[in-house]
């Protein structure tokens, strides 16, 4: 997914907000802090343990949500953007939050993740990834590296070297409880090639960054929402969420 990806006839917005990322990027992968990485060091980042740590209970609310799995959105029908990677209802999601957008009802469900997203530094986004049997999402590439993404492995299916992700050509394999975080600015693509259900907690963060790239980069992120792609991913996650919960 990428939430920032422009759709076609952008506005004069998005054209110069997609042309400020693209003239950040060299900058920002300088001035990272953490390197720049296909896939990365889980001890750059501190905070990986105690997320790990909460795992079972994460697991027991999405184990809650799938009962349900039918009705969850496809992600190209939140996204339309999407459609550019898949067009089918094999790729799920659960959203809770993305740029500026937070699902009350998805977060007050699930407690024991909200309490885990809150441990974070600079979240920006996070749902529930859902990949059904078979399911492969082709080659690609996001359009920012202004933020990292983890997967948090949740429901990894057997065998597992048959379930993974492979970012600029290193191949990772999930495990349930751990974590991997990457640059999805890197081409990547992913399988899973077995009769089982994937599942990961997909979180975009910001990227930590020397001054002054770190405030360009803040800068860039709270626009984001501004963005009619982003807004229309909003549009379509709260009239889905209408019809999930019932009400107005």
């Amino acid at each position: 997914m990428n939430p920032l990806a422009p759709k076609s006839a952008p506005t004069l917005f998005s054209r110069c907000f997609f042309g400020l990322i693209d003239w950040l990027r060299n900058g920002i992968a300088k001035a990272s802090l953490v390197g720049d990485h296909p896939i990365f060091d889980n001890a750059q980042f501190p905070w990986i343990p105690a997320l790990e740590a909460q795992t079972a209970g994460i697991r027991a609310e999405l184990m809650d949500v799938l009962g349900k799995r039918d009705q969850l959105p496809a992600f190209h029908e939140l996204s339309p953007d999407v459609a550019t990677i898949t067009t089918d209802d094999q790729w799920k999601t659960f959203v809770f939050m993305g740029y500026g957008m937070r699902s009350a009802r998805n977060l007050a469900r699930c407690p024991a993740t909200a309490q885990a997203l809150k441990g974070i530094p600079g979240i920006r986004t996070a749902f529930f990834s859902i990949l059904e049997p078979g399911k492969r999402i082709p080659l690609h590439r996001g359009p920012y590296n202004g933020v990292l993404r983890l997967h948090l492995g949740l429901v990894v299916p057997e065998p597992r070297e048959n379930c993974w992700i492979e970012v600029d050509g290193k191949r990772h394999v999930w495990q349930e409880g751990k974590a991997v975080v990457f640059d999805d600015l890197y081409p990547h693509q992913v399988h899973n090639d077995t009769d089982g259900v994937r599942v990961v907690l997909f979180v975009d963060f910001e990227r930590p960054c020397r001054a002054p790239m770190r405030w360009l980069n803040l800068l860039v992120l709270a626009l984001a929402p501004m963005t009619p792609e982003i807004r229309r991913g909003k549009a379509n996650h709260d009239l889905w969420e209408k019809g999930y919960y019932g009400g107005d």
